[in-house]
């Protein structure tokens, strides 16, 4: 009976989801972008005052406890037992394993050099959804997504001297688990809120990030900061709550692929955060990777499929 319940509550909230315009969709995928543009930069104020291990799992702890407060809240059934292993699948994607592997990496890394995994994670998210739902995108779509990938590429390569570093292995690791992350809970939003795809991934998590939290905050060292405070809140409310409830939630409205191709903008303001608040140096060809991949992000959009 409950799991019945949790059935008919799931798709009773998640119809108005499906019938949203595209304006509004592609609205909410945009917010979510600019969301987790914010993360890098965030994550460096971050590690100013906290141990790498640190920082993930308090991060991932304190986004659990305000989605389970929210979940708690409203008295939102427990998911159906065949959404468990989609729900794991996010967890060890989007709230355990991208920000443990990005973390590691801005130790040693800057965060313009970091970008580049944001540039080739859109396509590898298409792809995986073609995979994964049966998704079929369009030559066009896959021409510009190709394009606007290559242009993030040969920019954050650029910007970051074209040397690679050992944060590289961290990087495309990340990659890889955070699309499958991102496939996972946009194929979950068609059939439950995409809040609650992320809340019940966060909660499912906390058996897990909870004594690791105790553990790494003892063995690091811990010096509260303005800087390190801010970072902290921001990727746990912002970046691993906030953001993926609008993400997923578009994602739902106008499909994976395409609103995975607005990621390609995501690389670009994070290096506009990076100069805002980290001071690092940006180059000219900014602008004009810019203009390139808002044409690309255009093509997507307009493209059948």
């Amino acid at each position: 009976m409950r799991a019945q319940s949790s059935a008919t509550a799931s798709s009773a909230i998640a119809v108005p989801a499906r019938r949203d315009g595209r304006g509004l969709g592609t609205l909410q995928a945009a917010l979510g972008v600019v969301a987790f543009s914010l993360t890098f930069p965030a994550t460096a104020w971050g590690l100013e005052g906290f141990g790498p291990w640190s920082l993930v799992a308090v991060r991932s702890v304190l986004a659990a406890l305000i989605a389970g407060g929210c979940l708690l809240a409203l008295r939102v059934p427990l998911p159906e037992r065949r959404h468990w292993t989609g729900l794991a699948v996010v967890g060890g994607g989007v709230v355990v394993g991208f920000p443990l592997l990005t973390t590691l990496a801005l130790g040693t890394s800057t965060t313009a050099h970091a970008a580049v995994v944001v540039g080739l994670l859109p396509l590898t998210t298409a792809r995986l959804s073609a995979l994964r739902v049966g998704s079929r995108p369009s030559r066009t779509f896959w021409t510009a997504a190709l394009a606007g990938a290559a242009a993030v590429l040969a920019f954050t390569v650029q910007q970051s001297g074209g040397a690679l570093t050992t944060a590289d292995l961290y990087l495309f690791a990340a990659l890889l688990v955070c699309a499958a992350g991102y496939t996972e809970g946009g194929r979950l939003a068609r059939v439950m809120p995409g809040w609650q795809v992320i809340g019940w991934a966060l909660v499912m998590c906390l058996p897990l990030t909870l004594p690791a939290a105790a553990f790494a905050l003892g063995a690091e060292p811990v010096r509260l900061t303005a800087h390190s405070v801010t970072g902290l809140l921001w990727v746990a409310a912002g970046s691993q709550f906030l953001g993926l409830i609008v993400w997923y939630r578009g994602m739902a409205a106008i499909g994976i692929p395409k609103a995975s191709q607005l990621q390609l903008a995501q690389p670009l303001l994070t290096l506009v955060w990076s100069v805002l608040l980290l001071n690092e140096h940006l180059t000219v060809a900014a602008p004009l990777t810019a203009a390139a991949v808002l044409v690309c992000i255009a093509v997507t959009q307009r493209a059948r499929g």
